[in-house]
């Protein structure tokens, strides 16, 4: 089978269908511009960022990790699950964990002093904590570390500043 030759009333449809094509794909990458660019509104800017101050560490060795959680999976023990994460040294008994770029939304930070700095929480043969530890709302747990909703604030968008005192046990 030999294809149709082509004729100036073919080339022409060709013509019209690419033609066609061509502006359904515009109006779809329009489409998909205005779509991102709305989502993009919904962005953190760069003056969003939540700002926590630590009190009451008993040395200046070593650092303050702090993370902060979107929800109570995971919260407070497992760090790595955490959306965000700071790391401070610490002077006069004082640190300070900032997270830049957060949308607003529901969380709970949770900090504690890294003396020896091995980049974890270092426990007794039970479990608990030899460092110090502390989380948002300076809520405490009992029987084991705080939930997510004692600790969990809301935050809005912009500038804020929390305040955590660092607990031993």
């Amino acid at each position: 089978m030999d294809p149709e030759p082509l004729t100036s009333k073919r080339r022409t449809e060709c013509q019209s269908y690419r033609g066609a094509i061509l502006r359904a794909m515009l109006a779809l990458a329009t489409l998909l511009v205005v779509t991102a660019s709305s989502h993009a509104q919904a962005a953190p800017t760069s003056g969003d960022f939540i700002r926590v101050e630590i009190a009451g560490f008993r040395n200046d060795k070593g650092q303050a990790i702090c993370a902060l959680f979107s929800s109570a999976k995971d919260f407070p023990k497992n760090g790595d699950k955490a959306i965000a994460h700071a790391k401070s040294g610490i002077s006069r008994g004082r640190a300070v964990c900032e997270f830049p770029a957060i949308a607003p939304g529901r969380y709970a930070v949770s900090v504690f002093h890294d003396e020896n700095s091995n980049g974890k929480m270092d426990t007794n043969f039970m479990g608990i904590p030899r460092e110090g530890v502390g989380a948002s709302n300076n809520a405490i747990g009992h029987f084991g570390p705080p939930k997510f909703d004692a600790a969990a604030f809301q935050y809005a968008g912009g500038k804020l500043d929390l305040t955590i005192t660092i607990a031993y046990l």
